[in-house]
């Protein structure tokens, strides 16, 4: 970091810029599913609203990801807004080498063949109809053709590098 002459403040490189800034952005936590010849899952803060009609959805996904071969080949996604009560599911979720689909995950066979989560707020199937380079990562956006938007209690939140509940 260098002082910056003119405003007196640390000078950040362009990705120590961009971590720093989001690090202060809370966002909902989601989590991700599909499935190939196992289910995969991660943790996301990047899901999106994208437009109403059709109704379509976004999340990033890293191409280094375990998850992305998966990702990068199916047809349809689950997308699971968590409670706070699901801090340890998104931790697993987000964990390197978790063992994400075990005994302590409770999940069904949802539509079209999809990992639906257990006691989440709300979930959602999409039909993949982009998947959109950018950086190191893909965009991949979704199609609604099912869900539940019917779970019980409040969002789970992202931010500072921890999950968080809202406050009153």
């Amino acid at each position: 970091m260098t002082a910056s002459p003119d405003l007196g403040t640390p000078r950040l490189s362009a990705p120590e810029l961009f971590r720093s800034v989001f690090r202060r952005h809370a966002a909902g936590v989601a989590v991700i599913t599909a499935h190939g010849t196992h289910p995969v899952g991660f943790t996301a803060t990047s899901l999106a609203s994208v437009a109403a009609e059709p109704p379509l959805l976004s999340f990033g996904v890293g191409k280094g990801s375990s998850s992305w071969p998966v990702i990068a080949e199916a047809e349809h996604v689950g997308v699971h807004v968590l409670g706070e009560h699901q801090r340890e599911l998104a931790a697993t979720f987000a964990r390197s080498g978790a063992d994400r689909f075990g005994p302590d995950t409770g999940w069904h066979t949802g539509p079209e063949g999809v990992p639906v989560l257990d006691g989440v707020l709300a979930w959602l199937v999409c039909r993949v109809v982009a998947r959109i380079p950018a950086g190191d990562h893909r965009v991949v956006i979704g199609e609604v053709v099912a869900g539940d938007p019917a779970g019980a209690g409040r969002p789970l939140l992202y931010h500072q590098g921890r999950f968080n509940a809202l406050r009153d």
